[in-house]
């Protein structure tokens, strides 16, 4: 999400930096740009007139710091009214109740059942008893569909043969009795706004008195989503909302407009298919990467989920003592596959964020190519690995036929490890001329 909007405002704010005094006119036209890229983003009209409305006041008005450049201001006002848009700061839950109630609503497709169970495996994380439960008795098969989810994330369902309040009452009475921390309803959607499924969800929402009522919307819908989102809360009333499939091509409309006109904020968002593709939605991190900042702190906690403090430390050991093998190699390159694609990897690194460069790299960042280093030393044995020295033209020829390769992937594969080896020793000599200066090499790998 963001991409083409991220690519074409980064261009625009490059093109005031190149410009030796921003004045009057030039921020106009600049203005005028970042107008059209959020029409075309396709935010809400009112919303992308009042964006460069607040930006314009600010910059006019805005003192510059000793040593600070006008471009320099104006691109700290830019994110600052992004961040704005986008809610401000990250919401969390409220979950003040034992059993808490959360209520899903929203249009049919819009990724309600998918959500309530990344949902409630983000809670399970956190150390609560989920109960899981569906009052959309019109299609069978989102029953099916939330209790298959419920079982794959571990936590409880609950579901009986009645009307949806009714449905919704015993599931909070069954909390209550299970002793559960938290209740999760998922509601029927339709595919267009309709008076009577409103009404349900409001009939529901009235007889559970949720703490939360999260509405979920597609990223992709654009600016329609924002008369969804209005109708929806005059009519059930809602706490926050859930955007899903933001690792789409979505333009981002969605996002930079559902605050600004509902006034509710955007709590969680889904980024990807597969259930831990969820996460709180903090709109600095957004706001950072759509300039092209980058996003360390979600980086970090990504790495932090997939790989422990102990492992980490055990690999940078290895590292620097000179024993780091394929088998270490093996295990670095699986766990960045599940970081998630290498591209969104990279847009979270300062520097790398920008279109400029994620352009230079697009060669470099091939998942592609990852796979097919991981299938080559899945291919070998546990001794190969463990000693590449022991790797003949025979055995290369084997790996190859395995992994579905070439005898040349191969080779390359050996050769990127020996640089990587020898980058190693140079390391080792940097640590050398480091410590005899004072200079404690392992806090360099610190962050």
């Amino acid at each position: 999400m963001f991409g083409v909007l991220s690519e074409r405002l980064q261009s625009v704010i490059e093109k005031l930096g190149r410009k030796r005094i921003i004045d009057e006119k030039t921020l106009e036209e600049g203005l005028k740009e970042i107008r059209l890229l959020l029409l075309e983003a396709d935010v809400n009209y009112k919303v992308a007139k009042s964006i460069v409305s607040r930006i314009k006041e600010k910059a006019i008005g805005a003192r510059l710091p000793s040593g600070i450049t006008p471009f320099r201001v104006l691109v700290g006002i830019i994110y600052d009214e992004l961040v704005n848009v986008l809610g401000g700061s990250s919401s969390e839950l409220n979950l003040s109740g034992k059993p808490s109630s959360i209520l899903l609503i929203g249009l049919q497709g819009s990724g309600k059942t998918t959500t309530s169970a990344k949902l409630a495996n983000y809670l399970k994380k956190q150390g609560k008893k989920v109960l899981l439960t569906s009052c959309d008795i019109y299609r069978p098969a989102a029953v099916v569909q939330l209790e298959k989810l419920a079982k794959k994330v571990g936590v409880d369902f609950f579901f009986v043969e009645k009307d949806p309040v009714d449905i919704a009452k015993l599931s909070l009475e069954r909390a209550r009795e299970g002793d559960y921390d938290v209740l999760i309803v998922d509601t029927a959607g339709r595919l267009h706004i309709d008076e009577e499924m409103l009404e349900e969800a409001r009939k529901i929402k009235e007889a559970i008195n949720p703490q939360e009522v999260l509405f979920v919307i597609d990223a992709m819908m654009g600016q329609e989503a924002v008369n969804v989102a209005t109708a929806f809360d005059e009519k059930v009333g809602m706490t926050g909302v859930v955007l899903t499939k933001i690792d789409s091509d979505a333009r981002g409309g969605t996002a930079l407009s559902v605050k600004e006109v509902t006034g509710k904020p955007i709590k969680f968002v889904g980024t990807g298919e597969h259930i831990d593709d969820f996460s709180l939605f903090h709109p600095e991190r957004m706001a950072s990467r759509i300039l092209g900042m980058g996003d360390v702190a979600t980086l970090a906690e990504k790495a932090q989920e997939i790989i422990s403090e102990k492992e980490a430390l055990s690999f940078q050991e290895k590292l620097l003592s000179g024993q780091f093998t394929l088998e270490d190699l093996r295990k670095q390159l699986k766990l960045i596959q599940k970081l998630g694609p290498l591209k969104q990897i990279a847009s979270m690194i300062p520097g790398f964020g920008t279109h400029k460069a994620m352009k230079q790299l697009e060669k470099m960042l091939d998942d592609k190519r990852l796979k097919r280093m991981i299938a080559i030393l899945d291919s070998m044995t546990p001794e190969e690995r463990k000693n590449h020295t022991i790797i003949n033209a025979s055995r290369k020829r084997r790996i190859a036929r395995g992994s579905g390769t070439s005898v040349k992937d191969v080779d390359n594969l050996l050769r990127q490890f020996a640089q990587m080896r020898m980058a190693v020793k140079q390391m080792k000599k940097l640590q050398k001329k480091l410590s005899k200066k004072g200079i404690n090499f392992q806090d360099l790998f610190k962050f």
